[in-house]
């Protein structure tokens, strides 16, 4: 493997911002505690060391792409700091994730959002809320594209009929159907929006082109955005609404990344794709699977977060908030209404 001259690679908020920074580390080497501050060594091809020292309360998350050696003194150091570390494999398939122990315990919130989850009425309202901002978020896409010379009439016209079943329907796996209906859809924009790049429908596992191997990572990189945010709430990861909770998976993280990848992932590929920021020299092909090579999810992560210090004019707020806070906004929301209901029913209600 051929060593870049840079340690790894890096973006990062201005430090102007409060909001601290998130690091991705592409590189292979070794990561340790020096003090206050995290070392991160590694060996240049001429088999010199170069080390990069990192101020803890710097740092927000990490994510590694590469091999990088750790032991638990440094787990110790990063948890006590509250710093949450992702993982990715070769083919930057998201593996899971280091998680602190929870700062914002809250048994009450806890009791909460489990008891909102036991309501059947109150779990559709929450369910329908995040499904309803997910369809919109696709059809914004879509008028986008349509004012600006692509012909996707029919999709919008098919959107927008089954956008009103999302409130008659009756039960949570009715609701991802319609859902499910409304991404297909969606997906068969794609290639309209991306001229020129192959596309035979979402295909997961592996991606079998380009396109779908953007999809692939960049809702990888929507779904760590999610998880950060609950941590930083008083929310419970595993207890979600849309998606029914299950075993090893933050099933809350799928739930609000649902709104979130049509508004951040698939208007930043679009733009890549159609402004020719990603070659095919950024893709590998590997037994009939595509995937980024390091010099394209460089080149993702690079825009990504660009992306995420973009925002928008909140309305309520009456004020200009980024897309990553714009995340933990939701989940406060989600926080917010789930206390409301604790307040109006005592969990013995589920019960009887």
């Amino acid at each position: 493997m051929r060593f870049s001259r840079f340690l790894f690679f890096l973006t990062s908020l201005p430090r102007a911002a409060v909001m601290k920074r998130a690091y991705y580390l592409f590189n292979p080497g070794r990561m340790s505690r020096r003090d206050k501050t995290l070392c991160f060594q590694s060996t240049t091809e001429n088999g010199e060391d170069q080390r990069r020292f990192l101020p803890i309360n710097d740092v927000s998350s990490l994510y590694m792409f590469g091999s990088v050696d750790a032991n638990s003194a440094l787990y110790n150091f990063l948890g006590r700091h509250h710093v949450p570390v992702h993982f990715f494999d070769y083919h930057q398939h998201y593996t899971g994730s280091f998680s602190p122990r929870e700062h914002l315990l809250a048994g009450q919130m806890l009791l909460a959002q489990t008891n909102a989850y036991r309501l059947s009425r109150r779990r559709m309202h929450l369910a329908t809320g995040l499904v309803e901002g997910a369809t919109f978020n696709m059809l914004r896409n879509l008028k986008y594209y349509q004012a600006r010379d692509r012909d996707l009439r029919s999709q919008i016209d098919r959107i927008t009929e089954l956008r009103p079943q999302i409130h008659a329907a009756s039960d949570v796996p009715e609701l991802m159907g319609i859902e499910g209906n409304c991404r297909q859809i969606y997906y068969e924009a794609f290639p309209i929006i991306v001229p020129g790049y192959d596309w035979n429908g979402r295909q997961k596992r592996p991606p079998s082109n380009e396109l779908n191997a953007l999809v692939s990572f960049g809702n990888a990189m929507c779904y760590t955005l999610c998880l950060d945010a609950i941590y930083n709430s008083q929310l419970n990861p595993t207890v979600s609404f849309l998606h029914e909770p299950g075993f090893r998976r933050y099933s809350l993280a799928l739930d609000i990344s649902e709104i979130f990848k049509p508004l951040l992932v698939d208007r930043l590929l679009f733009r890549m794709c159609n402004k020719r920021e990603l070659g095919s020299h950024d893709f590998d092909l590997v037994d009939n699977a595509c995937f980024l090579h390091e010099r394209g999810r460089k080149k993702f992560v690079a825009a990504w977060e660009d992306r995420l210090k973009t925002g928008i004019q909140h309305r309520k707020l009456n004020k200009r908030v980024s897309y990553r806070y714009l995340v933990r906004i939701e989940c406060y929301k989600i926080a917010k209404y789930v206390m409301k209901i604790n307040e109006q029913y005592s969990p013995f209600h589920a019960w009887w």
